[in-house]
C-alpha cells in the first residue's frame, strides 16, 4: 500500500471527512470536560462516532446486497497449467538417497554453516558429518532408547523436535536422523515459559499425534523451566514427554552389521508441519516422502539451483520456506546454506547483507520484515555489494505491504548492485507448499506485473484495475508463475468449490504430486481442504484428480502470473463484504506510525458481535506518547480505515509496550491477541469503542402503535379465548377454627390485643432477642412487653407533653426497645415512626418527639449531627433507658379503625423516601392475613433476620407476634457481620420451622459460609417448613438457588426456599406460607417482555428468562393486571401493571410537602373497563399472572403471580421497555472481575455502571465486554462504561440497588470512578 501519512493527511483534510468534525467535537468536549470527567486515577474518553449513521437509515437484522455492487463479468477461467517437471539424469529416487550420496561421494562438502549473535560463523556442518551423524542418531533411537526392555520407538512413531532458532546444525541432524530411523519428526517451537502463546496448542498437537519423545539440545534442555525433580515440566495442554539430548556424547556409535534402508520416496508420512489457524487451533500437516522429493524437484527447476551454490536463508528453517529451501531442496543439490538466526537480525538487521556479501551467496531467502529492517540500518554500511545474488526469494511476497518493502529496497541497493530481476516474491501455504514462484530471466520469467485494483471492488471479490491517483486502491505484485508439475485454479471461497470467472478473486487451489496431503488425524476438514474437486458453472468437474485449497485470495493475471490479494486467516467479512486484516494494517501503519505505535506490533482480526464480523485493531503504544496525542492517532485510524476501506472499526486498543503475545520469531500471535480481547486480558491503555459507526443491522425500532381501547382488549382476549388476569387469596373470613383465634379477631386494634394477652397469658414469652455470639440478650413476655409500653406512654405524656396524634420517631437499633416504645406511642394516642439510627436526614415527618436510647441520644447531639443538621430544629429527645415506674391512667383508644396507626417509611428501589400511613384497621388486617398464610399460633416459633424499619421486616417484627402469639426469635443482621452463621445456627438450635430474611443476609450466608465448612456441622435446617426471602422486586432466582443448593446437605429441602412480595402501597401482597402449592418456576421469551408480553418458552431456550413466582397471594387480597396507560384489564398473555386490593392495603403517602395529592390514583385507581366498582392501589411493579396446573388449599386451580419489576426503573430504549436487572444478569457474567453492576440512562443513552474486582489494570478490558455483551443479548449500544471501585453502587437495607441515587451521584461527578468511557 504505497500511502504516505503526508498524502493520507492532505486527502482526509481535503475531503473533509465528517467523521473528523465529529472526532474533533468529541475532543472539544473532553477538553472542556463538559461530560461528567471523574479524575480519580484517569478518565479515559473512548468515542464512537456515530455522524456516520445515516439518521433516515433503516437499521434491519438482514443485510440486503446493494443493488450497485460490481459484479464480475469475464468468462469462466480454466485450470492453469504449470511446465512439466524435467527429467533429470541420476536424479535421487528420495531425499535420504540424495544425502547417502554426498555423505559418502563429498564428505567434506559443505553443508550447513551456522553463526552466532556477532555474525561470526561457529559451525559448518560438511556432508559427511551430517550423514555420520544422523546414521549414529537413527541407531541410537532404534536401539539404545527401552521402556520395560521393549524399543521406546517403533518406525512410523512421531517424534517432537524441540531446537531453538540458533541452532540449524543439530536440528538438521535430527530431522535426518528421525528419517533414516523411519520415525516422523514434529517439528515445534521451544516453549519458554508453562503460558507461551499457542503453547497449548502445540500441546494437543503433540497429544493428538501421540508424540512420547522429544529431541532437544544439551543447552536447550537446560533452559527449559524445571520441576522440583530437576525433571523439565509438563507444559499446560502438553502429553508427559520423554526429553533426549541429541549431543555428540549421548548417542551411540551403529553396530559394523546395522545398515539403515534408504528406500524410494514412498506415500509413507515424511514429516509433519504445524500450523495455527485463525482461531488459534493448530493442525499438523502431513508430508509424504514422494510430495517432499516432488517439492524439491519443482523448487530445484524453478530456481535454477544447481550444485555447490550457497544459499543465504534468513527464515526459520523447522517450517515452511525455511524449512523447504534450507534444509531439504538444499540437501537435494549439495547446496551451502548460511543461517542468519532471528537473535543476530535483532542484533544487526543488515547481517543477511554482510553473509551475501562476504560468502558471494548466489540466492537469499528473506521476508519483506528483513528487507525493511536492513533499509533502516544501511546508512553505516558503504561497503556492501549484492552482486552476487541471481535470487532474492521474498517468501512472503504474497502480502500486500511485500510491494513497498521490495520496491524500497531495490531503491537504496540498486546502486550497490542488486539487479532488478533478482528480487522473486513467491506464495506458499502450509498445505500447498510453493504454490508460485516469480523467476528470473535467465530462467524464462516474464517481466515482472503490477496491479493496481480498486479496494471498493475487492471487498466484494471483483478485480477492477484503477488509478494510482487514488487513496482506496491497492497496489500488488506479482508472485511469479505456478510451479512446475503443478495444475492451479481459482474457486469461489464459499460453498461449492465453482471456478472463478477471470475477474473475480477466489481461493487458489494447486493439483501437484508436491502438496501435502492430510491435517494428521483431521478426517473431516481434510476432505475439504486437501480432496476439492473444482466444478464448472455447470456443475462438471475440471480434473478427476484432487486439489489442495491454498487458503491464498487471488486471480491469474496477464502472462499467466499468479497475483495474490489476501489469505484465508486473515479475511473478515463485514456487512456482506471482505475486508483483508494486512490492508487495515499497513492503513493503520500509513497514519504516522512511528510516532505512537510499533510498526511490527499491530494486530487487526475480526471478532463475530450481533451476527456480523466488527473489526478489532490492536496496537503497543509507545511510551512516550500522551494519552491525548494516542487519542488523536486512534480517531485518525478510524477514519483513514472508513474512507480507504469504506469499514468502520468497531473497537481500536492501545496496550502498554511488549505486552501482545509474540509469535515465535518476532510479530504478534493475533489469534492469542483476539482470545485474550475476548477473555477481557489484553489490559489496554488506551481504548475506542465505535459500536455506532459498525453496528447497522440491529432490529428497527419499534414503532408505538396507535392506543387499542380497554374494551377491545378485553374483547380481544375473549375472542382469543384467553382469560382476564385476575387472581386473589383465600377468603379471611371463613378460615378461624378456634376460640381464642376469633377471639383475636374480635379486636380492632393491636393495643387492645397486648392488654388481653397480658392479662390472659402473662408469662407468655413473645420475643427473644440474640447478639452475634448466639445469646439471648433480651426478652420480652406478653406482662413484660405491656408494663413498658405504659411507661413509655406516660414518658410521652409527662415528659414529651404530647398530644393524641402527634407523631413519635422510635430511634432504635433492632430489638425489644423498638417494639416496646412502638406499643407505648399507640397506648399514648401517638403516632409511631421507626428510623434507622443515626442518620438524623431521615427524620421526615415533622415529628414532635424524637425516642431513643442514651448512646443514641449523646450521638445526636454531637458536634458531627450538628454539623449535618441545626440543633435548635431537633424535637424533644427522650431517651427511655430509665423512664419512670408509673401506671397509665388509661389507654388511648381510637374513635374508628380508620385512624392513623402508625407511618411507615422506606427508601424505593428508585432512591425516593415515601413514607405510607397505615390506619388501625390495615394493621390488624395485616397481621390476620400472615397469621392465616403462616399458620401462626402461640406454641409457634418463627426466626426473623431482617430489618425491622419499614414494610413487611416492621410487621413480622413488632406486630404479628403480639397479633398471634407466637415467639418470634429476633436476629438483627447486622450480628451476621461479625458472625456469618448467627441467623442458620439459631434457626437449628430451636428448631425453627418458619424463617423470614432479606436478600442480603441470603448473600451474605452465600458468599461467606461456602467456604466454612467447620462452622456448618453443628447446623441442621431439615425442621425448616418454609424460608421466605421479604422483597420489594424480582425474585432473584440465581441466588436462591444457589443458597438452597449450598445449605442442602445440612438439610435444607429443596422446596423450602421461597420469596414475598410487597411494596408501598401494600407491603405484603403474596407470601409463600406453610400450605399450598410449591412456589412455580416458568421461562419467558425476554425479547416479547420487551412488547409487554408474556410467551413461554422451554428452559434453555434461546432468550429464555427464568422468573419465580413470588409465594402466594395473600388472605384477603385480590390482584389484576392492569395496562400502565389505558388502565383497562389485561389478558394472560400480557405484561402489565400489578394492582391490588386488600384490607390491609395502606391509605395514602404522607409527605411532608403536601403533595398526597399528586399520588392519590395510587392508592383509589379504578379500572377503566370493566369491573369500575372497586377500588384498587397500584404498585408500580409490572408483572404477570398465569393459571397453574397445581391446586390450592380450596380445590381450585392455583394462580400464580409473577413480578418482573419496578415500572418507574424500566427504561425506554428503541421503543421496547428493558427491565435493570436482565441487562446487570448480562454484564455480570461477561468477566471474573465485575462484581457488580447497575443500569440507567440519561439523554436517551445507556449507562452500565460496573464495580472492579481486580486489578485497575483490567478497568479497560471490560469497556468492550460490556458492550459486547448487551449488544449480543438485548440488541442495545452502551452509551457510557463508568468502572467504579466495589461498594460505589449504593444499596438499601432490603438490598436493592439504589439506580437513581447511582444516576444523581454520576451525573454531580462524585462516583470517583477508575475509567468512564464514552461511547457516543
Amino acid at each position: 500500500n504505497h500511502i504516505t501519512g503526508i498524502q493520507l493527511w492532505t486527502f482526509l483534510l481535503s475531503k473533509k471527512y465528517v467523521h473528523t468534525e465529529a472526532v474533533q467535537a468529541a475532543l472539544a468536549k473532553y477538553k472542556e470536560r463538559k461530560m461528567p470527567m471523574p479524575s480519580k486515577r484517569r478518565s479515559v474518553l473512548v468515542i464512537s462516532i456515530h455522524t456516520f449513521v445515516k439518521k433516515d437509515c433503516s437499521l434491519v437484522l438482514v443485510q440486503q446486497p446493494d443493488p450497485n455492487q460490481p459484479k464480475p463479468e469475464g468468462n469462466q477461467m480454466s485450470v492453469l497449467k504449470g511446465e512439466p517437471l524435467g527429467v533429470v539424469t541420476n536424479w535421487p529416487p528420495s531425499l535420504l538417497a540424495a544425502l547417502q550420496r554426498w555423505g559418502t561421494t563429498q564428505p567434506k562438502s559443505p553443508c550447513l554453516t551456522a553463526l552466532d549473535t556477532t555474525g561470526k560463523a561457529i559451525y559448518t556442518l560438511t556432508y559427511g558429518k551430517l550423514w555420520s551423524r544422523s546414521l549414529k542418531l537413527a541407531y541410537t533411537l532404534l536401539n539404545k532408547l527401552t521402556t520395560r526392555n521393549e524399543p521406546l520407538l517403533k518406525p512410523g512413531d512421531r517424534v517432537a523436535l524441540v531446537f531453538p532458532n540458533s541452532d540449524p546444525v543439530m536440528f538438521m541432524v535430527a530431522f535426518y536422523g528421525c528419517l533414516l530411523a523411519e520415525l516422523i519428526p514434529v517439528p515445534i517451537e521451544v516453549p519458554l515459559t508453562r503460558k507461551d502463546a499457542g503453547s497449548q496448542q502445540i500441546g494437543f498437537l503433540l497429544g493428538s499425534c501421540g508424540v512420547t519423545l522429544a529431541l532437544t539440545t544439551d543447552a536447550c534442555q537446560k533452559g527449559l523451566p524445571k520441576a522440583q525433580t530437576g525433571e523439565v515440566v509438563t507444559f499446560k495442554g502438553w502429553p508427559r514427554l520423554i526429553w533426549f539430548v541429541i549431543d555428540g556424547k549421548h548417542l551411540a556409535k551403529p553396530a559394523k552389521d546395522w545398515h539403515p534402508q534408504v528406500r524410494d520416496a514412498s506415500a509413507e508420512i515424511a514429516y509433519i508441519e504445524y500450523k495455527t489457524s485463525k482461531e488459534g487451533s493448530t493442525v499438523g500437516i502431513t508430508i509424504s516422502h514422494a510430495s517432499m522429493l516432488a517439492h524439491c524437484h519443482a523448487l530445484t527447476q524453478a530456481c535454477g539451483y544447481s550444485e555447490a551454490e550457497t544459499l543465504t536463508n534468513v527464515l526459520d528453517f523447522k517450517r515452511d520456506a525455511g524449512l523447504w529451501h534450507g534444509v531439504l531442496t538444499s540437501v537435494m543439490n549439495r547446496m551451502h546454506v548460511i543461517s542468519i538466526p532471528y537473535a543476530l537480525m535483532k542484533v544487526n538487521p543488515l547481517s543477511w547483507i554482510q553473509k551475501v556479501c562476504s560468502y558471494k551467496a548466489r540466492v537469499a531467502v528473506v521476508k519483506s520484515r528483513d528487507m525493511h529492517w536492513s533499509l533502516l540500518a544501511q546508512r553505516d554500511q558503504r561497503d556492501v555489494s549484492l552482486s552476487s545474488l541471481r535470487m532474492l526469494i521474498v517468501a512472503d511476497g504474497a502480502n500486500p505491504w511485500s510491494i513497498s518493502s521490495c520496491d524500497a529496497f531495490l531503491n537504496v541497493f540498486q546502486s550497490r548492485g542488486l539487479r532488478p530481476e533478482v528480487i522473486c516474491p513467491c506464495a506458499s501455504s502450509s498445505e500447498a507448499l510453493t504454490v508460485a514462484i516469480r523467476r528470473p530471466p535467465e530462467l524464462g520469467g516474464p517481466p515482472p506485473g503490477k496491479a493496481v485494483l480498486s479496494m471498493n471492488c475487492l471487498s466484494f471479490g471483483v478485480i477492477r484495475v484503477d488509478t494510482e491517483e487514488k487513496l482506496s486502491i491497492l497496489t500488488v505484485q506479482d508472485v511469479g508463475q505456478i510451479m512446475p508439475g503443478a495444475n492451479v485454479c481459482v474457486v469461489k471461497v464459499d460453498g461449492t468449490p465453482y471456478l472463478c470467472k477471470a475477474d473475480e478473486v477466489g481461493e487458489i487451489c494447486v493439483n501437484s504430486g508436491a502438496t501435502g496431503m492430510a491435517y494428521f488425524g483431521l478426517l473431516g476438514i481434510t476432505k475439504n481442504v486437501f480432496e476439492a474437486i473444482p466444478v464448472t458453472a455447470t456443475g462438471v468437474p475440471v480434473s478427476d484428480q484432487p486439489f489442495t485449497r491454498t487458503g491464498l485470495l487471488g486471480f491469474v493475471g496477464p502472462d499467466y502470473l499468479v497475483f495474490v490479494v489476501g489469505k484465508l486467516d486473515g479475511l473478515m467479512t463485514v456487512s456482506g463484504r471482505r475486508h483483508n486484516a494486512d490492508d487495515v494494517v499497513a492503513t493503520a501503519l500509513a497514519v504516522e506510525p512511528m510516532k505512537f505505535v510499533y510498526r511490527g506490533r499491530i494486530a487487526v482480526f475480526s471478532v463475530t458481535v450481533l451476527h456480523d464480523d466488527r473489526i478489532v485493531l490492536v496496537a503497543e503504544q509507545r511510551p512516550d506518547a500522551s494519552e491525548e496525542d494516542s487519542f488523536q492517532w486512534m480517531s485518525r485510524v478510524l477514519q483513514a480505515i472508513d474512507s480507504i476501506h469504506q469499514v468502520g472499526v468497531y473497537c481500536l486498543a492501545l496496550v502498554p509496550a511488549n505486552t501482545l503475545p509474540k509469535a515465535p520469531l518476532g510479530g504478534i500471535h493475533v489469534s492469542e491477541t483476539k482470545q485474550r480481547f475476548l477473555e477481557g486480558a489484553l489490559h489496554p491503555c488506551n481504548v475506542l469503542m465505535c459500536p455506532h459507526t459498525c453496528v447497522t443491522n440491529l432490529p428497527k425500532p419499534r414503532q408505538k402503535q396507535p392506543d387499542v381501547g380497554p374494551a377491545s382488549m378485553i374483547v380481544g382476549n375473549l375472542v382469543a379465548g384467553k382469560r382476564i388476569a385476575q387472581a386473589s387469596g383465600r377468603d379471611v373470613t371463613q378460615l378461624e377454627d378456634n376460640d381464642q383465634a376469633r377471639k383475636v379477631m374480635q379486636f380492632l386494634y393491636l393495643a387492645d390485643v397486648l392488654q388481653w394477652r397480658a392479662q390472659t397469658t402473662p408469662d407468655h414469652p413473645l420475643f427473644l432477642l440474640l447478639n452475634s455470639k448466639g445469646t439471648v440478650t433480651s426478652t420480652a413476655s406478653c406482662i413484660q412487653l405491656h408494663k413498658r409500653a405504659e411507661r413509655v406512654a406516660v414518658a410521652l405524656m409527662e415528659k414529651g407533653r404530647l398530644n393524641v396524634g402527634d407523631h413519635v420517631a422510635l430511634v432504635y437499633p433492632p430489638g425489644v426497645d423498638l417494639i416496646a416504645t412502638f406499643y407505648g406511642c399507640l397506648y399514648a394516642g401517638c403516632i409511631p415512626i421507626t428510623v434507622r439510627p443515626p442518620h438524623p436526614q431521615n427524620l421526615v415527618s415533622k415529628s414532635a418527639c424524637i425516642l431513643t436510647t442514651q448512646v443514641i441520644m449523646k450521638l445526636l447531639k454531637s458536634k458531627e449531627a450538628a454539623a449535618a443538621v441545626d440543633i435548635k430544629t431537633w424535637p424533644t429527645i427522650l431517651d427511655t433507658d430509665d423512664m419512670p415506674k408509673k401506671k397509665l391512667a388509661n389507654i388511648f383508644r381510637p374513635a374508628s379503625p380508620d385512624m392513623l396507626a402508625y407511618l411507615d417509611f422506606s427508601v424505593s428501589t428508585t432512591g425516593i423516601l415515601a413514607g405510607v400511613k397505615m390506619s388501625h384497621a390495615a394493621t390488624s388486617a395485616l397481621c390476620r392475613s400472615i397469621k392465616l398464610q403462616c399458620e401462626l399460633y402461640p406454641s409457634r416459633q418463627i426466626a426473623i433476620c431482617l430489618d425491622p424499619y419499614c414494610g413487611l421486616g416492621f410487621a413480622l417484627w413488632c406486630l404479628c407476634s403480639v397479633y398471634s402469639g407466637h415467639q418470634s426469635i429476633l436476629v438483627p443482621p447486622l450480628e451476621l457481620e461479625s458472625n456469618v452463621s448467627l441467623w442458620l445456627s439459631a434457626v437449628s438450635q430451636y428448631k425453627v420451622r418458619v424463617t423470614f430474611c432479606s436478600y442480603s443476609v441470603m448473600e451474605m450466608c452465600t458468599k461467606g459460609l461456602g467456604t466454612q465448612t467447620d462452622m456448618l456441622r453443628v447446623i441442621n435446617l431439615s425442621c425448616v417448613r418454609t424460608c421466605m426471602v421479604v422483597a420489594e422486586e424480582r425474585p432473584r432466582i440465581t441466588l436462591t438457588q444457589s443458597f438452597s443448593k449450598l445449605f442442602k446437605d445440612l438439610g435444607l429441602s429443596a422446596r423450602a426456599v421461597s420469596t414475598t412480595f410487597g411494596c408501598r402501597v401494600n407491603v405484603a401482597i403474596c407470601l409463600q406460607g406453610t400450605a399450598g402449592p410449591d412456589p412455580t418456576t416458568v421461562y419467558v421469551d425476554m425479547r416479547a417482555l420487551r412488547h409487554d408480553r408474556v410467551r413461554l418458552v422451554e428452559r434453555g431456550s434461546p432468550h429464555s428468562l427464568p422468573l419465580m413466582e413470588s409465594g402466594k397471594i395473600l388472605p384477603g387480597v385480590k390482584v389484576i393486571i392492569a395496562h400502565t396507560e389505558t388502565k383497562g384489564p389485561l389478558g394472560d398473555s400480557h405484561l402489565g401493571e400489578i394492582w391490588v386490593s386488600s384490607p390491609h392495603n395502606a391509605t395514602g403517602y404522607y409527605t411532608v410537602y403536601g403533595e398526597e395529592a399528586l399520588h392519590a390514583d395510587h392508592f383509589t385507581a379504578r379500572l377503566s373497563f370493566g369491573d369500575t366498582q372497586t377500588i384498587w392501589a397500584r404498585t408500580g411493579y409490572l408483572g404477570f399472572l398465569r393459571r397453574t396446573e397445581l391446586t390450592d388449599a380450596s380445590g381450585e386451580r392455583h394462580d400464580a403471580l409473577y413480578v418482573v419489576g419496578s415500572l418507574d426503573e424500566t427504561l425506554e430504549l428503541r421503543g421496547m421497555r428493558y427491565h435493570p436487572i436482565d441487562i446487570e444478569t448480562s454484564v455480570i457474567r461477561a468477566h471474573k472481575s465485575i462484581a457488580e453492576c447497575a443500569v440507567f440512562t440519561w439523554t436517551n443513552l445507556l449507562v452500565v455502571v460496573v464495580e472492579l474486582e481486580g486489578s485497575e489494570q483490567e478497568a479497560l478490558d471490560l469497556v468492550a465486554l460490556v458492550t459486547n455483551v448487551v449488544l449480543e443479548e438485548h440488541y442495545l449500544i452502551v452509551g457510557v462504561v463508568v468502572i467504579v471501585d466495589p461498594g460505589v453502587i449504593p444499596i438499601n437495607s432490603r438490598g436493592e440497588k439504589q439506580r437513581m441515587h447511582l444516576r444523581d451521584g454520576f451525573l454531580a461527578d462524585q462516583l470517583d470512578p477508575i475509567y468512564v468511557a464514552y461511547n457516543m
